[in-house]
């Protein structure tokens, strides 16, 4: 027997439609299906197979707009002078944690009405130490380490001095792990700040003075008195 009329029986079963129903469906479930297939329109079939919800509309929820600004890059309020406030400069020996702790401050002045502005990076400090290794004659085996500071500097403009302070200790209670800060601020006053310590030096005058008398300096003790009658009193005669 050929190749070929071994071959062609196989291609004629697989040719064949599927007239029979399939093991695992239950009987008379394939003949009602088929039945209602036949007898609906083309419309109503179409509603029948898509009953089921598409999988991939289910994973495009949108998501809460609080958490889809973490993935954008922090908003900022714009300065009406350009008056700097505050100048917070952040250290750290790690970059990944400094830049993650500067865009949490500026998210935070964001927050806060506050124009923020960087943040701008500085000069690294850069440290290196020479060991030696051993002693006596292996002194000259030495080793060298270095230490690289890196600097973030984030500047607050226009901002209330009672702000910024609210702005610093939010950021010092939640300081993130391998950073230190450094603040500078800046108050400014108004032009008539002479006329108002002029008319406040009375009253400071008086709180001066109450406390300038509690001083030993000026207060009578009474101490010629109180030595006089100690020499004097009996007790003080029987002492050997």
């Amino acid at each position: 027997m050929s190749r070929a009329n071994l071959i062609r029986p196989i291609r004629q079963a697989l040719s064949r439609p599927i007239i029979g129903q399939p093991r695992h469906v239950l009987p008379g479930l394939m003949s009602t299906r088929s039945e209602a297939s036949l007898s609906l329109p083309k419309t109503e079939e179409l509603k029948l197979t898509n009953e089921l919800p598409d999988p991939d509309e289910k994973n495009n929820v949108r998501l809460p707009r609080s958490v889809q600004a973490i993935y954008l890059q922090p908003l900022r309020r714009e300065a009406e002078y350009g008056a700097p406030s505050c100048d917070l400069q952040l250290r750290s020996f790690s970059i990944p944690n400094l830049e993650f702790f500067c865009d949490f401050a500026l998210r935070a002045a964001y927050y806060l009405n506050l124009p923020a502005f960087g943040p701008v990076p500085l000069p690294k400090i850069i440290e290196r130490w020479t060991v030696p290794r051993s002693h006596f004659i292996f002194k000259k085996s030495q080793e060298n380490f270095e230490r690289i500071t890196r600097r973030r500097l984030i500047q607050i403009r226009d901002g209330h001095p009672e702000t910024v302070q609210v702005w610093l200790a939010f950021l010092q209670k939640h300081a993130y792990y391998g950073i230190g800060m450094k603040a500078n601020m800046w108050e400014y006053s108004a032009l008539d700040t002479g006329k108002q310590m002029d008319s406040e030096l009375e009253s400071m005058q008086k709180s001066i003075d109450e406390k300038m008398e509690l001083l030993a300096q000026s207060k009578v003790l009474g101490t010629v008195e109180k030595v006089k009658e100690i020499l004097e009193s009996e007790r003080f005669k029987h002492t050997p």
